[in-house]
């Protein structure tokens, strides 16, 4: 019903008078600037929904009356109209279309009630399928030839051999760490036999979870091949995202893995067909993409976000890291979480070194089943590394701390900001590596693959390179923060436990460093669960200890109140079901609080090519994918300074820096400090 009414105000004789006098490809999109008057084609379609389905109709009527400028709040709020306002409105606009409308088309049909547990899920999934299948019209009728290229993925029901062909590659090879890799992928096949729901994979770092929960994946669907179609992995951070998807491509092949990173997802630039048609649906056998994307996804109000949603629903999703999840969003996130296992066919799996204690603090998510029979155990046998902490008040001077690193031929030290690693970075001798966001995710590949082996290293680097990078040294410094962060940096140690001792990791507080934020509390739940398990810091008691002294120590785990906007659970408190707020819960949900703008930069030929391609022919999905391992995340002051001084320049809604001389190819990446004076938060 949303499908065939969503366009109903065409009919009327004011659209098809404006879309006459407009004569191109974004004539009909409510959103776009173009000088002539517009008409209002959606709301006809809303209203008609609603009064020829009743209540039902109200939950179509969001879809309808939102599917170019996105979902709308119910009751309008900041100046802003709602749907409730547009429908009361709409009179006009409902007869001047029905006037015209063939009859069949406005016949209702009979439609199921609303749902009553979600009723914010059901029409944001409804809403994706419209979306999209709009989208792929359009795109049809538009560009035939990006449709023809969709096509050509890999059947999932092929992957499981691909994959088997690369696991048996591993499997001759010796010692404690590979013995045990060995009986997790055993762990995770015998689990994947068991029915759709939530599952827990606690592993420690470098206990070989990412092919491991793949397989366990593969093997689910295989299971269960009416209800599973897809694969969703999702990696907290974009650094991570190149080499998890290059692992899978590697096993699985190029036509199975789909790559979607969120630097051009933000919904600000300007919306025309073209830039709407290179956004991802997620319609691909395996999508690698990060948290940021999936959860803002399924919080998302915007049709270009929402379009890949009802392509979640009867996939496993397996959250890598999921320790990282923000405390300040986990009330809706595990809503979200426990309506896609009950609602919509999903798998969840947390893969984690350090599991957090979610159902501890949230009663209303199903009980995971654990698919390690012992993580204790396993986590013994891992035990790679002897980690000092500081005792209570001690504090180490960067001097100190470079000092130490000096001394050594191969060492890490992972420091908490950007502007910790450059200061750091700057007191070593010439030739350490600098890693952090401030250089374009290609440059930190050619600086991991220098890094990589055994050889002679000193590197400095932000959390990044904690999470999916198979990178190991003798001695890695690390200073204070979180326990899960910790037991992270520990993992880059020794990780193949081949060294004839254990693995040094030094934690340390630097001098003057103020923690701030999150971080201020996932040190200071640290440090209280230090006190009490500080002779087996890395066992999972203390991990489960640890998180339920960061979550029960927050004031809230909705600050923002994105439940109540949405209606979910206990908050409706006798609301109307329709009474939701897609809008402002969309405004609410960030899971990144200081939203950054992405800057390309011309660090290779690679990247020249792809800004000439996009110069001489606008956006594409192609041309985007291959800018994404080009981007850096600059703070919007800077950015904005950037822009003043003209050494930024626009090109089809991406910003590119024009300025060479501000990014440093043999070093660190962006200097905002050189002429600019910008911050390195």
């Amino acid at each position: 019903m949303a499908a065939l009414w969503h366009d109903l105000g065409k009919f009327s004789a004011d659209f098809q008078a404006y879309i006459g006098a407009a004569r191109n490809e974004d004539a009909h999109l409510e959103d776009t600037l173009i000088n002539i008057q517009k008409v209002d084609h959606s709301t006809a379609g809303a209203l008609h929904a609603v009064t020829g389905l009743g209540d039902v109709g109200l939950g179509i009527s969001f879809i309808i009356a939102g599917h170019h400028a996105g979902l709308p709040d119910f009751t309008g709020a900041n100046g802003r109209k709602g749907l409730k306002d547009r429908l009361e409105q709409g009179r006009t606009l409902l007869q001047a279309a029905r006037a015209a409308a063939p009859a069949d088309l406005l016949r209702a049909d009979p439609v199921s009630r609303p749902p009553t547990h979600d009723p914010s899920m059901w029409i944001r999934m409804t809403a994706s399928a419209v979306f999209d299948a709009d989208f792929l019209d359009t795109e049809a009728f538009f560009a035939p030839e990006r449709r023809d290229k969709r096509a050509g993925w890999t059947e999932i029901g092929a992957l499981r051999a691909k994959l088997d062909r690369k696991l048996a590659e591993f499997s001759e090879r010796q010692g404690a760490v590979n013995h045990v890799r060995t009986e997790v992928l055993a762990a995770c096949r015998s689990a994947a036999q068991g029915s759709p729901g939530l599952y827990s994979l606690t592993v420690p770092t470098g206990g070989g979870k990412t092919l491991s929960s793949l397989a366990f994946a593969l093997d689910h669907i295989h299971r269960h091949p009416d209800q599973m179609r897809r694969v969703i992995y999702a990696v907290p951070f974009t650094s991570v995202i190149e080499q998890t998807a290059a692992i899978f491509r590697d096993a699985l092949g190029e036509a199975a893995v789909l790559e979607h990173h969120s630097a051009f997802d933000d919904g600000r630039g300007p919306q025309t067909n073209r830039t709407r048609l290179a956004s991802e649906n997620w319609d691909a056998p395996v999508v690698v993409t990060t948290t940021v994307q999936l959860f803002e996804s399924l919080f998302a109000n915007r049709t270009s976000r929402l379009r890949k949603l009802h392509n979640i629903a009867g996939s496993v999703v397996i959250l890598d890291e999921a320790q990282s999840l923000p405390p300040h969003l986990l009330r809706p996130i595990t809503a979200a979480l426990a309506e896609l296992v009950t609602g919509y066919g999903v798998t969840v799996v947390l893969c984690t070194a350090t599991q957090p204690a979610l159902a501890a603090v949230f009663k209303e998510l199903p009980q995971a089943r654990e698919i390690i029979p012992d993580p204790a155990d396993v986590f013994s046998r891992l035990d790679r590394v002897r980690v000092r902490f500081p005792r209570l008040g001690e504090t180490q001077s960067w001097d100190e701390i470079a000092a130490a690193m000096t001394a050594l031929d191969r060492v890490l030290a992972i420091v908490n900001s950007r502007a910790d690693c450059r200061r750091l970075h700057g007191l070593l001798p010439v030739g350490a590596v600098h890693l952090s966001t401030w250089q374009c995710a290609a440059h930190r590949s050619d600086l991991l693959g220098r890094i990589s082996g055994t050889g002679p290293a000193r590197v400095v680097s932000t959390s990044l390179i904690e999470a999916g990078v198979d990178i190991s040294f003798p001695v890695v410094f690390r200073a204070m923060t979180g326990l899960d962060s910790i037991a992270q940096a520990a993992g880059r140690c020794n990780r193949e436990g081949d060294l004839p001792e254990k693995g040094r990791v030094e934690v340390f507080r630097p001098e003057g460093g103020r923690l701030h934020g999150l971080q201020r509390q996932a040190a200071e739940a640290a440090e209280a669960t230090l006190r009490r398990h500080g002779a087996a810091p890395f066992h999972p008691d203390s991990f489960v200890d640890y998180f339920r002294e960061l979550y029960w120590g927050r004031p809230s785990h909705d600050p923002n109140g994105i439940c109540t906007m949405l209606g979910l659970g206990a908050v409706r408190q006798g609301r109307p079901w329709y009474d939701i707020a897609f809008r402002s819960a969309a405004e609410a949900f960030r899971m990144i609080e200081q939203k950054d703008e992405s800057l390309v930069v011309e660090y290779d030929q690679t990247a020249s090519h792809a800004l000439a391609e996009l110069r001489r022919h606008g956006p594409s999905r192609a041309i985007w994918r291959a800018l994404q391992r080009y981007t850096v995340p600059v703070p919007v002051g800077d950015m904005a300074r950037l822009r003043e001084q003209g050494a930024v320049e626009e090109v089809h809604g991406v910003t590119v820096l024009v300025t060479q001389s501000l990014y440093d190819r043999d070093g660190a990446g962006l200097w905002m400090e050189r002429e600019y004076g910008g911050t390195s938060p």
